[in-house]
């Protein structure tokens, strides 16, 4: 009987034997399929980064000129400003100062002359309030 269970044990261990090489086996083919997959995906995504870089890259020399841009603007607003504010000033000085002094001419030469003088305010004629007014006033 000790045959027969030496045996069974050298049948178990050979079966064992077999399922780990095939096991071996299926993990090789496995692993290999993950590295060739790994390959595929690299090869796939090498021009997308490229293109993401080139993207990126863009957008950084747009951002760029479009912020050259804004301050190029900003300071040309501020040139018109400065602008605007001399030719104003230089309105006000060319035309609203002699305006402002033939005013006070014309003013001085009316007082002095009596043209144009206001007229002394006349005292409302006062005139008795009827009955009809009085009893709208009364309160009671």
């Amino acid at each position: 009987m000790t045959d027969l269970f030496l045996g069974v044990i050298a049948f178990a261990v050979l079966v064992m034997a077999i399922i780990q090489v095939a096991a071996i086996v299926f993990a090789a083919r496995a692993a290999r399929q993950v590295g060739a997959a790994v390959s595929r995906l690299e090869e796939r995504v090498q021009p997308i980064l490229a293109n993401l870089q080139n993207v990126s890259a863009e957008a950084a020399r747009a951002t760029a000129a479009a912020t050259a841009q804004v301050e190029r603007a900003g300071r040309l607003m501020d040139d018109l400003v400065e602008r605007v504010d001399r030719t104003v000033a230089a309105a006000q000085e060319t035309i609203l100062r002699p305006a402002r002094e033939g005013l006070a001419f014309f003013s001085m030469l009316r007082n002095i002359f009596g043209f144009g003088a206001p007229s002394q305010p006349r005292p409302p004629k006062h005139r008795p309030a009827s009955a009809d007014e009085e009893d709208a006033l009364f309160i009671g």
